[in-house]
């Protein structure tokens, strides 16, 4: 799921912050950039180019704060964040449809041998919220599709 995705913006970065920031701290980042990008805000003489860019601006400022604001959606956005990472970071061993894995009905549980000879597990709870699995002995990743 992950490889197949667009690269999504960083919303800290168009707000300035960190994922370590506070919710007020974040807030208090969003609300300046909204005041200094608000198109009420704008000077009459600005070249339009100018004023779209500045449009554009506060929208993305905008789009930030909506995911960054509410709880849910920022641990959701997180969440997304360390995948696109760990994507990135570790070595992708092989992209495999979860009906590929060994199924064992006992401990509801999906396995596949690793090349180490470790194993990847997902249990049938995560499946739907896990797309990357990492080897219980060695640093390699599959991806579920």
């Amino acid at each position: 799921m992950a490889l197949g995705r667009m690269e999504q913006k960083d919303w800290y970065k168009v707000l300035g912050a960190k994922p370590s920031d506070s919710p007020a701290e974040l807030k208090r980042k969003y609300q300046k950039l909204a005041l200094l990008y608000h198109p009420d805000k704008q000077a009459a003489a600005e070249a339009e180019a100018e004023v779209e860019e500045r449009a554009r601006r506060f929208l993305e400022i905008h789009q930030a704060w909506k995911v960054l604001g509410n709880e849910e959606s920022k641990q959701e956005y997180d969440l997304q964040q360390r995948e696109d990472n760990l994507t990135k970071e570790w070595p992708l061993h092989e992209q495999i449809y979860l009906e590929d894995m060994s199924w064992s009905e006992d401990e509801q549980l999906y396995t596949l041998s690793c090349r180490c000879g470790g194993n990847y597990s997902v249990s049938k709870s995560e499946t739907k919220d896990v797309s990357l699995v990492c080897c219980d002995t060695c640093s390699l990743v599959i991806e579920i599709l």
